[in-house]
């Protein structure tokens, strides 16, 4: 008979030791009584660093691009045809209001303006007298009203020549600068033809378009503060908000009045107008602690007085690449500042506080790092 080798031996013996020891199992390992529960519950829930904070006062603002224009500005026509005889203003200077602006031939009007009001006094002075004499029966109810018509005819034609005489002698309606001059010495104008421009830019109107999301929060009367292209600045106040939007564009109309004191010459030009909102009070954390809640909105985790994590929706007032300043959450707040990914609504967790400074010194420098030029 063959001899079986020593290693054929050893592995049949090793293969038959398992093959007991899984059938059998470890009998050390069983026992009678459930593991005692954990001491403490709070060992295995999650860990989430928290910060606590107050809301604190912010001031929002909203900058858009407007125009410049005079806060009084009209162009200059003639009323009447007639040459330009003198002009007594000179283009560019400063004028009061019913100063004359220009004067145009006007056809002997002074004397046939006092030739009216001669006619026009008879004309008082007869039915004066008619008025006596039908009190006494002297004369006829239709001879007095005959002299009546004539002194309402002689009065009208009064107040045409004079109408006409001022028109020859355009004065300025209101004060300003004479801005320019299109006519010359022995021009002739006619009724409606433009000749000049006035402006009164003491103070401006800036107008600008915002849209439906901004609109909400405008009010006449807030603090507007416009930067001009040269980095000077005006200050004013909101005079106007549309209360339609343009159909094609759907943006809102407004006005804001600026005090130009300098006299600036800035009409017609841009700027961009800074608009002071009310204060409200906020809670200022990191853009990258904002998520959506199920309904898409934007909204804020943190954790409750029986550390459970919440999630509260937030409207965002402001926002840059280092903070995000909100509404709408609790105060005080235990914001969730690492692991509210983590966390579930309704989570019980174990919350470790951090110090305020640290996480806004964290912020900052992962902010940097993010945005560090490359080369």
């Amino acid at each position: 008979m063959r001899r079986i080798p020593y290693s054929y031996a050893l592995a049949s013996a090793l293969v038959l030791a398992l093959v007991i020891w899984l059938a059998l199992g470890d009998f050390q390992r069983f026992q009678t009584t459930a593991p005692e529960a954990s001491s403490t519950a709070n060992d295995s829930a999650l860990r989430v660093e928290v910060m606590e904070q107050q809301s604190t006062p912010f001031i929002p603002q909203q900058v858009i691009q407007g125009q410049l224009t005079a806060e009084r500005e009209t162009t200059l026509r003639a009323n009447v045809a007639g040459y330009v005889v003198e002009k007594p203003i000179a283009q560019g200077r400063s004028v009061a209001a019913g100063d004359t602006l220009l004067v145009l031939d006007n056809d002997a009007l002074p004397e046939r303006l006092q030739q009216a009001r001669d006619e026009l006094a008879v004309a008082q002075s007869e039915y004066s007298g008619a008025q006596s004499l039908r009190q006494r029966q002297l004369i006829s109810q239709p001879e007095l009203l005959r002299l009546q018509s004539a002194l309402s005819a002689s009065t009208a034609a009064v107040a045409q020549l004079e109408k006409q005489l001022n028109d020859s002698r355009p004065s300025a309606p209101f004060a300003g600068v004479l801005d320019r001059v299109q006519v010359e010495l022995g021009d002739l104008l006619q009724p409606g033809e433009e000749w000049g421009r006035l402006i009164d830019d003491r103070r401006l109107t800036g107008a600008a378009w915002v849209s439906q999301q901004q609109v909400g929060e405008l009010t006449v009367g807030l603090p507007v503060t416009a930067r001009l292209l040269n980095g000077d600045h005006l200050e004013g106040t909101l005079t106007h908000v549309s209360h339609r939007a343009d159909e094609s564009t759907r943006t809102f109309y407004i006005e804001a009045t600026l005090d130009n004191p300098r006299q600036l010459h800035l009409a017609g030009g841009s700027a961009e107008l800074t608009i002071t909102l009310p204060p409200r009070q906020v809670h200022t954390l990191s853009p990258a602690l904002l998520s959506l809640n199920e309904e898409g909105q934007l909204a804020v985790k943190h954790v409750d007085e029986q550390d459970r994590v919440q999630q509260t929706q937030v409207q965002l007032i402001s926002a840059d690449i280092q903070r995000a300043y909100v509404t709408g959450l609790p105060d005080p707040l235990r914001l969730i500042t690492l692991g509210a990914g983590l966390a579930n609504v309704g989570q019980q967790v174990t919350p470790v506080e951090v110090d305020r400074a640290t996480i806004m010194d964290d912020t900052a420098a992962s902010q940097e790092s993010v945005h560090a030029p490359t080369h």
